[in-house]
């Protein structure tokens, strides 16, 4: 089983409409499965759970921090109460 890793996305506004969870799976070999998101007018955040060979998704997370995306880890199952 490959590495997993959890962590959470904070997008200002200019970047909520953009599709940065597709283009992190797409262009770096990282498997995305979002756990909880809230999208309101001007700010959303998601939750994900990254699964991938370690150095693809640190390179993964670089490249989200450096278009502004805020990047947190997260610990615990945040779906279940």
């Amino acid at each position: 089983m490959s590495p997993l890793k959890r962590v959470r996305f904070t997008f200002l506004d200019r970047l909520i409409k953009e599709p940065v969870i597709y283009r992190m799976s797409h262009d770096f070999n990282v498997i995305t499965n979002i756990r909880r998101a809230d999208v309101q007018e001007g700010v959303g955040w998601v939750i994900l759970e990254l699964e991938g060979e370690i150095l693809e998704i640190e390179r993964s997370l670089e490249w989200v921090r450096s278009i502004g995306v805020r990047v947190d880890p997260t610990l615990g199952d945040l779906v279940e109460p």
